[in-house]
């Protein structure tokens, strides 16, 4: 049995969504790296990893793995998790929500 793919769009998507997210939370790709213990920071091979987690868990497996993410970056940078988190995750329902309307076309 194949695993889900996302398609072209839903990966032109997540990708904006990564350059946003990463820039609004202050982060770089390395940072990204670290956290999805990815074996580059380049763009490609990220979304590679975030694409192995969606084939495996499908939308709400990717959603938590960045919901994840934030929770581990906020715990690093010492804020407190549960207000700067919601923001986070309103981004990515805001997401889960394109990919699904994505998925249903």
């Amino acid at each position: 049995m194949a695993m889900a793919t996302l398609t072209d769009q839903q990966l032109e998507d997540l990708q904006a969504f990564l350059k946003d997210w990463l820039r609004h939370a202050g982060r770089t790709q390395a940072d990204l790296r670290r956290a999805l213990q990815a074996s580059s920071i380049r763009m490609p091979v990220l979304l590679d990893a975030l694409q192995r987690t969606y084939g495996q868990q499908g939308l709400a497996g990717l959603a938590e793995q960045l919901c994840a993410v934030e929770e581990s970056w906020q715990r690093e940078d010492g804020a407190p998790a549960a207000p700067e988190l919601d923001s986070g995750l309103g981004q990515l329902d805001l997401l889960l929500q394109e990919i699904r309307g994505d998925l249903q076309n």
